[in-house]
C-alpha cells in the first residue's frame, strides 16, 4: 500500500478528472489527494466517477491556495512533466523513480508526487518547487496523458515496488500430470474413438496412432485435461451408437 505517498493537483480543471483519479488513488492504495487552486472543484459532480468505493477519498480531500503550501508539509516532492529537454535535466521515468520513492517512505519520509493541470502541465517555476522530475514515455504524437492515467502509472509503479513480494497471478490450480496407467487408457480410448468415427484404418490402427501418442507425450497432459479427453470420447461414442441404432 502506498501510504505516506500523497497525489497533488495542481489546479485541476475538471472535477470528473478529479473524481477518476480518486478510482485510480484507491486501485493503487494511495489514500490522500490534495488540490491546489482547483478551478471547479465540485464534489458531486466527481462522485461518479470515483464510484462510491472511492467517495471517501473524495470528502477527505485537502484544498491549499498556492502549491508551496501544499508542499510544506512533505519531506520529497516528485514533480510530473511531459516536457523534456532544456533546464529540466535528470528527469526520471516513474518506473526508475520508484525504487527511491518507496524507499524515502519506507525511511519515514512523506511524498508528494505533483500532476499540472490538463491544459499546461507545470510550469518551470512550480516544478522548481519539487525534488525530482518524472515523465511519463510515450509516442511523439501524444505526449499528454489524460490526467487520471498520468496518476495510475506513476502510482502503479510505486505499488509494484511497495510490494513485500513481486505480485503473481495466482491462475487455476494445476493438477499432477497424468501417470503410465493414465496415459495408456487415454491411448486406447483415443483409438477407439477414432475406429467408430472412421477417423482411422481399421486393419492397422496403432500405427495411424504413433503421432497421436507422440503429440500427448509432447504435452504431457495434466489431470484435468485427462479427464476432458476422456469425456469427449465417451460423449462422441455415444452419439455415434445412438446413431447407428437409428440406422437400425
Amino acid at each position: 500500500m502506498l501510504e505516506n505517498i500523497d497525489v497533488i493537483l495542481f489546479r485541476p480543471k475538471y472535477p470528473e478528472n478529479i473524481g477518476s483519479v480518486a478510482r485510480a488513488c484507491l486501485n493503487m492504495g494511495c489514500g490522500q489527494i490534495v488540490l491546489v487552486d482547483p478551478w471547479n472543484w465540485d464534489q458531486g459532480k466527481a462522485l461518479p466517477l470515483a464510484t462510491h468505493h472511492a467517495g471517501h477519498l473524495l470528502e477527505n480531500i485537502r484544498i491549499h491556495g498556492t502549491l508551496a503550501e501544499a508542499l510544506a508539509p512533505y519531506s520529497f516532492a516528485y514533480g510530473t512533466t511531459a516536457r523534456t529537454g532544456g533546464w529540466r535535466q535528470g528527469i526520471q521515468t516513474p518506473e526508475e523513480a520508484a525504487p527511491r520513492i518507496v524507499e524515502q517512505r519506507n525511511a519515514g519520509g512523506t511524498i508528494a508526487i505533483v500532476f499540472g493541470p490538463e491544459d499546461k502541465g507545470l510550469t518551470n517555476e512550480e516544478t522548481d518547487l519539487c525534488n525530482q522530475l518524472l515523465t511519463i514515455p510515450t509516442t511523439d504524437n501524444l505526449t499528454s496523458l489524460n490526467l487520471s492515467q498520468a496518476v495510475m502509472v506513476v502510482l502503479y509503479e510505486c505499488f509494484k515496488k511497495s510490494l513485500a513480494k513481486p505480485f503473481k497471478v495466482a491462475g487455476q490450480p494445476k493438477d499432477r500430470y497424468i501417470n503410465s496407467e493414465e496415459r495408456e487408457v487415454l491411448f486406447n480410448q483415443l483409438r477407439e474413438t477414432l475406429i467408430e468415427i472412421d477417423f482411422l484404418n481399421k486393419d492397422n490402427p496403432e500405427y495411424f496412432m504413433l503421432p497421436l501418442k507422440r503429440f500427448f507425450n509432447r504435452i504431457n497432459p495434466r489431470l484435468n485435461e485427462y479427464n476432458l479427453l476422456m469425456g469427449l470420447c465417451r460423449q462422441m461414442r455415444r452419439i455415434v451408437n445412438i446413431a447407428k441404432n437409428d440406422r437400425s
